[in-house]
């Protein structure tokens, strides 16, 4: 699965709130883009990719805010309805992770339980949903595991679906005495590991950098990833303008809030 044009599509936008500096609540708008590849995988018409959905949005089906990625999840139906998406046991989903949100929007960095959010792609009846933990998420394994054979939380795990290849690891890089940390020499050890051979897609909440100002992330993942390149390196994390970068015969896309969705 590959990109053939590095252009992004505006298909849509989603109004939510998130904290802004010294928490202070602020309206922003999540844009939904499309990217187009090669293939996809048996089962899916399209593949939707998102991750640092760290605010909360009153569902389309109406109610209470809720945390963004569930009103995500509930958008894909009604995308669906509309023609914008396949309908939505087609649609594949690929998290990135960090999908809390204080309740409020007014804490920044907040951590919590993110275990709904996968229910709620679960729920509305996506064939696979594959992801990684960032570290604000407070998830198990064992947990998302419980929701479906074809719905896992990755972490220094490869799983197959329809003949792609995803691959993931969960957390940053950091103190390994705090959740969700490793240090860099045994992250890139994982990543070489999880790359030997090459997989399709990797998940990563904490990527590499791309090749132009802005595009943020850690130069020692990008320089075990150039040896090996996935076809498509997704992470977050760190936001980028330009979500797309060249990494040696392959691309990373950035989603950090963002939705991509990816289709031929």
């Amino acid at each position: 699965m590959r990109l053939v044009d590095k252009r992004t599509h505006r298909l849509a936008t989603v109004p939510y709130r998130a904290a802004g500096p010294g928490g202070l609540p602020q309206n922003v708008q999540l844009s939904v883009e499309r990217l187009i590849v090669d293939k996809l995988p048996a089962g899916c018409d399209a593949l939707l990719a998102a991750g640092d959905l760290q605010g909360v949005a009153p569902s389309p089906l109406g109610g209470d805010s809720e945390l963004l990625g569930i009103a995500v999840a509930d958008y894909l139906g009604v995308w669906a309805e509309s023609g914008l998406l396949p309908p939505v046991d087609r649609v594949g989903v690929l998290l990135t992770g960090d999908l809390y949100s204080a309740p409020g929007a007014d804490r920044r960095g907040a951590s919590g339980a993110v275990l709904d959010v996968w229910l709620a792609f679960a729920a509305a009846g996506s064939p696979m949903v594959y992801g990684v933990a960032g570290n604000h998420d407070e998830v198990t394994a064992a947990q998302v595991a419980e929701l479906g054979p074809d719905v896992t939380l990755l972490d220094g795990e490869r799983r197959g679906f329809g003949g792609l290849t995803v691959a993931g690891i969960s957390g940053i890089i950091g103190d390994p005495g705090r959740p969700l940390r490793r240090t860099e020499k045994d992250f890139v050890t994982l990543v070489q590991k999880l790359t030997t051979p090459p997989v399709d897609v990797l998940l990563l909440h904490e990527g590499p950098p791309g090749e132009r100002p802005g595009q943020l992330g850690r130069a020692a993942v990008r320089t075990t990833l150039e040896r090996r390149a996935p076809a498509l390196t997704l992470c977050g994390h760190v936001h980028w303008e330009d979500p797309v970068a060249v990494l040696s015969d392959g691309h990373v896309v950035n989603v950090d809030a963002r939705v991509v969705v990816f289709t031929t």
